[in-house]
């Protein structure tokens, strides 16, 4: 299948499934699951619940058995991306090509609807089917430890007292380890996990993943500088204006182009564990995401 055609299907399933888990706009207090719903169902290409079914079925599942964890993982990023264009923090008026959650509901709102997706993410996770390798209490332990303060959460605070310094390439990796890496790789590893993956699987999911995260956040630093809000469908050139080290900052836009390209040939030895058919898609996806240009 084109890799295009396979992140538009694999949307459309993702948001199908969204909207019978999450309240209905209907639904007292309506306000807030009118927040939740407006930016969950923004738009977006889906990339971390599509590598989490792609995981599953690299792993020889069918990915409906991951199809709870993908949403899952596609409202705990949704959170992030609502407290992230928070005043407090990036001070984003543009997310998808549409006002931000703050600017259209008050911050007060914004930030309980990111509150409410993070949990409702918990819960979806765990109705994810058991299985001979893995349970619940796993599924549930490998998403806390990748999302919290070691982590995602963890890096979004480095992020934030990294503006207006000069920071290394290894401090830098540090952050974006953290903010980005974690999230995907973690995504990976519970599609795996919940095909019931063995152990060699696994490794070979969380290797890719850290080499693919870290492509992907050095590729959306570039975007910040070379694209355009209509393009990007976010503001460009924030990074720049509150001073946030990057990667183009800190070791220039050619060398930053080389070490995503570097990054995205390891993250395909990585799957070499796989038959060629089952590792197909997540090869494609990973060219993809290195070459692409929104």
């Amino acid at each position: 299948m084109d890799i295009k055609t396979l992140i538009k299907e694999t949307a459309a399933k993702v948001e199908a499934r969204l909207n019978e888990l999450l309240p209905a706009e209907d639904v007292q207090p309506c306000t807030l699951h009118k927040a939740m719903r407006y930016s969950i169902f923004a738009g977006g290409k889906r990339i971390r619940p599509l590598l989490c079914l792609e995981a599953a079925k690299a792993c020889g599942a069918s990915d409906d058995v991951a199809l709870n964890a993908a949403c899952a993982l596609e409202t705990l990023h949704t959170y992030t991306l609502i407290h992230d264009d928070l005043p407090c923090m990036d001070d984003d008026d543009l997310r998808r090509g549409r006002p931000t959650n703050h600017k259209v509901f008050g911050e007060g709102v914004a930030v309980l609807a990111g509150d409410a997706l993070l949990t409702e993410a918990f819960a979806m996770l765990a109705s994810v089917p058991e299985n001979d390798r893995y349970n619940v209490r796993d599924y549930v332990a490998e998403f806390a430890y990748q999302t919290g303060s070691l982590n995602l959460v963890g890096g979004q605070v480095l992020d934030l007292e990294g503006e207006g310094r000069q920071l290394t390439a290894e401090e830098l990796r540090t952050i974006h380890n953290g903010k980005t890496t974690a999230l995907i790789t973690t995504s990976l590893r519970l599609g795996g996990m919940a095909a019931g993956c063995t152990q060699e699987q696994l490794d070979a999911l969380t290797a890719y993943g850290k080499c693919l995260g870290l492509a992907f956040q050095i590729i959306d630093d570039i975007l910040d500088i070379t694209s355009t809000p209509e393009v990007l469908g976010k503001s460009i050139g924030k990074d720049a204006q509150v001073q946030k080290a990057t990667y183009p900052a800190v070791v220039g836009i050619n060398e930053a182009r080389e070490e995503a390209r570097e990054l995205t040939a390891s993250a395909r030895a990585a799957l070499d564990v796989f038959s060629d058919k089952r590792r197909e898609n997540l090869l494609a996806i990973n060219d993809y995401l290195l070459k692409r240009d929104y």
